[in-house]
């Protein structure tokens, strides 16, 4: 018989690069809270350390959970280390997120304590977008062969299949990987099914603007499209500054909304409205919003790379874009076959019923079992 996963009384730090109230929070921070605030409802202490955005306080307590923010987006990594170092003693399991590279907590910690090494996705091609070479060399000798000496007597957990296979292709990596997937809220589950979509269909792209997210593509659907569709682009980041003017000199002003951030709610509305998601990422460890679109009944057109291609379901719950396709062509064809009715209906059913399958509630309790399994290891 199984042993129950008991987390009561543990000392638990979740460490992750930023919070979801961070202004660069995406799906790895709404992760990272989920299993806080999952691991604290089974009864666990929970500390949850990050870095600290611009009107940030240091410290917070959030449903329950005491946040410690320091360090900005590099430096948070060896002043977490060395606030672990002060507190080595005061936690009995720890979650090192690893977002392009982990926080190496074994350096600090006693070998008594577990540590559970989090990885969405392998990182290595995407140093080359935000860095230069040199820079990117280095993010990918600390994500490869570092982490791997780092972790080896640790157990390690990834989101997806996708995540897996790059973890043993691409860094080497020989032990254990345990795979506890992203999760969808009540808010996603339960929301009503959308109504007819709008006489000119809406389009909606969610994510952080950022370089590997490649929003920049949904441009080139626009102009295939035309006058038959409006693309609602959703989230904030650094490439917002050079979209408009690209939106603007293509002379898509109109067919092309940049909505910004939007609240949870008025997210979820604009995406039930839309007949149809767009993901243009580089590659995810899962895809967080393609799972959101899903829940919301509405397919996704995405890359077939890495976590996308677990996320949406080929013909069923979406469109993958095959290598030598181009993502315009295959949005084309996905919205003249939405246009039927019956085909509407049943990919919406489809895609329900895929996204039903998981829950926060599910993943926490797999992760609930590794650490409690951990921490008797290390006992």
């Amino acid at each position: 018989m199984d042993r129950p996963a008991d987390v009561a009384g543990l000392r638990i730090a979740v460490v992750n690069w930023r919070d979801p109230w961070h202004p660069s929070a995406g799906g790895a921070e709404q992760y990272a809270w989920q299993m806080a605030v999952g691991l604290l409802a089974r009864g666990a202490r929970v500390w949850y350390l990050t870095a600290r955005a611009p009107g940030q306080s240091h410290r917070e307590r959030r449903e329950g959970i005491q946040l410690v923010r320091i360090g900005s987006r590099l430096s948070v990594y060896p002043l977490v280390l060395g606030w672990l170092a002060v507190h080595r003693r005061a936690f009995d399991v720890v979650l090192d997120c690893q977002n392009g590279i982990p926080f190496f907590t074994p350096w600090v910690l006693p070998r008594r304590v577990p540590v559970l090494c989090v990885m969405h996705h392998v990182h290595d091609a995407q140093f080359g977008v935000h860095f230069s070479p040199l820079v990117a060399a280095v993010g990918r000798l600390l994500e490869g062969p570092v982490s791997r000496w780092t972790y080896r007597r640790h157990e390690c957990v990834a989101v997806s299949q996708s995540t897996v296979a790059a973890m043993r292709d691409r860094l080497g990596w020989t032990g254990p990987i345990h795979i506890v997937p992203n999760g969808l809220t009540a808010d996603y589950l339960q929301h009503p099914a959308a109504a007819a979509p709008a006489e000119v269909p809406v389009l909606s792209w969610v994510g952080r603007l950022v370089a590997h997210k490649r929003v920049e593509r949904v441009l080139d659907v626009a102009e295939r499209l035309g006058d038959g569709a409006v693309i609602e682009v959703i989230g904030s980041g650094p490439v917002a500054t050079t979209l408009w003017p690209q939106i603007t000199a293509r002379g898509l002003a109109g067919r092309v909304l940049l909505r910004g951030f939007l609240p949870e709610a008025a997210k979820r509305a604009v995406v039930a409205g839309s007949l149809l998601h767009l993901n243009t990422s580089q590659g995810e460890g899962w895809g967080l919003c393609v799972l959101e679109a899903a829940a919301l009944g509405v397919p996704t057109v995405a890359y077939d790379v890495d976590g996308l291609r677990d996320a949406v379901r080929d013909g069923e719950t979406g469109w993958l874009v095959r290598t030598g396709q181009r993502i315009e062509d295959v949005a084309e064809r996905a919205v003249k076959e939405l246009s039927d009715p019956v085909t509407r209906a049943e990919m919406a059913a489809a895609c329900r019923r895929w996204a039903s399958q998981f829950d926060w509630d599910s993943s926490v309790s797999l992760m609930a079992r590794l650490i409690a399994d951990s921490q008797r290891r290390h006992e």
